[in-house]
């Protein structure tokens, strides 16, 4: 049986290996090393393991000491005091039985570690591409802002020769008011993200962040196959039988308490000489070896601990088998969203191409007569939502492939 830390292991180095941007692989890893909520669960498990090192010592040595006040009379002589030291014993296999179940929950707690790992691995991640997102879309309201610039040249150019009036000056001029409004807004939203991405990073919130500049939609022979196989590796389904495995040692620790304890010991008793008479063994002291046992006749909740194992054991599986749904649901919405996207990032293109060639058309006609700047508005209005959406579909596209990764270590 392959060991569990062994799996969860491999599985991270899967998911740290699909083909993200550098930078972003680069700003996992130092959220990995920083965040404090995975140094807390690293802590935990630490704490864990060493519970294993408690697990295998023995019951604390008994010694006792006494002093006669009235000595009893021997016949070898008075008894003036007694040293007794005692050590409980458990039943054979009880210390590997204890040991092995504090080191099943060691393994439980570790697969804490890596779900927080792969939870935060995609915090970050979703907030990159929403930082790319928001970036992309201030870039393409600074290029809009300069296009109707240039327009409004040519319109200030169209009223000095009569081809054109000032009303269409200052429609452009308010135009490109709006679109710094929205760019604005785009930009404090930008600055709100990267507070929360630095923070993931657990580093300076000010920190400027890389973000790639410009991002495309794979080719669907180019996207990486979605291997469902992969889902019952997923390290929050490990958990359960980490968490199931660890209830199977609390067993066989439980039935190794339904056997006898045994004690050694030994008691020491000094003993004065005699005065009055001469005895053979004389005020010769006497040592007593001991032996004990204890055994749980009466003890009902041995019974009552299998019985809560064996439902617990059924309530693991329960919830283990409700988690495997909602995985496979999360993961089934979030491919039909990818797909979604891709068709939505598609349908933007096509529609960019027409439109473009709409604003050809429109200034190709400035040529030969007045240049319609109502349509030109329209069209490039047009444009621009077509461009948000093309990066609100990329950005949706690959919010819901690290989703995918994040389910099927893709």
């Amino acid at each position: 049986m392959i060991h569990i830390k062994y799996i969860i292991t491999i599985g991270l180095l899967v998911i740290t290996s699909v083909s993200y941007a550098q930078s972003l692989n680069d700003y996992i890893e130092v959220a990995l090393k920083n965040n404090p909520e995975i140094q807390s669960f690293e802590l935990k498990h630490q704490i864990a393991e060493e519970k294993t090192n408690e697990s295998v010592t023995l019951a604390n040595t008994e010694f006792g000491a006494g002093y006669f006040v009235s000595e009893p009379e021997t016949r070898t002589g008075p008894q003036r005091f007694k040293l007794s030291v005692k050590q409980m014993l458990p039943w054979f296999g009880t210390i590997t039985a204890r040991e092995n179940y504090s080191s099943s929950l060691a393994d439980a707690s570790y697969t804490e570690i890596t779900i927080a790992k792969r939870k935060l691995m995609l915090t970050v991640t979703e907030s990159y591409y929403k930082l790319y997102a928001l970036q992309a879309k201030q870039e393409v309201l600074k290029e809009q802002i300069d296009l109707l610039k240039h327009y409004e040249q040519i319109a200030l150019t169209g009223v000095e020769v009569g081809k054109t009036s000032a009303v269409k000056v200052l429609q452009l001029q308010i135009r490109e008011n709006e679109l710094d409004e929205k760019r604005r807004v785009f930009e404090q939203e930008y600055l709100g993200e990267l507070v929360a991405f630095n923070l993931l990073l657990n580093q300076d919130k000010e920190n400027n962040v890389a973000v790639i500049s410009a991002l495309e939609i794979p080719t669907q022979t180019e996207e990486i196959e979605i291997e469902i196989d992969n889902l019952q590796l997923h390290p929050e389904l490990l958990k359960y039988d980490a968490l199931y495995n660890s209830v199977t040692q609390a067993e066989l620790l439980n039935q190794k308490s339904n056997g006898p304890n045994l004690g050694i010991g030994l008691d020491y008793i000094n003993v004065s000489e005699r005065t009055d008479m001469d005895v053979l063994d004389n005020g010769k002291d006497i040592f007593m070896p001991m032996v004990s046992i204890s055994v749980p006749i009466f003890n009902k909740s041995i019974r009552s601990k299998t019985l809560q194992n064996k439902l617990q054991q059924e309530e693991i599986e329960m919830q283990k088998a409700l988690k495997i749904n909602q995985l496979t649901t999360y993961l089934e919405i979030a491919s039909k969203n990818r797909t979604n996207a891709r068709i939505s990032y598609e349908t933007q293109q096509k529609n960019m191409e027409q439109a473009v060639n709409a604003e050809e058309i429109l200034i190709k006609n400035y040529e030969t007569e007045t240049i319609n700047f109502n349509d030109l508005l329209d069209i490039l209005e047009l444009q621009l939502n077509i461009q948000l959406n093309e990066i609100e579909a990329i950005k949706n596209y690959y919010l819901q492939s690290a989703l995918i990764n994040y389910i099927t270590n893709n």
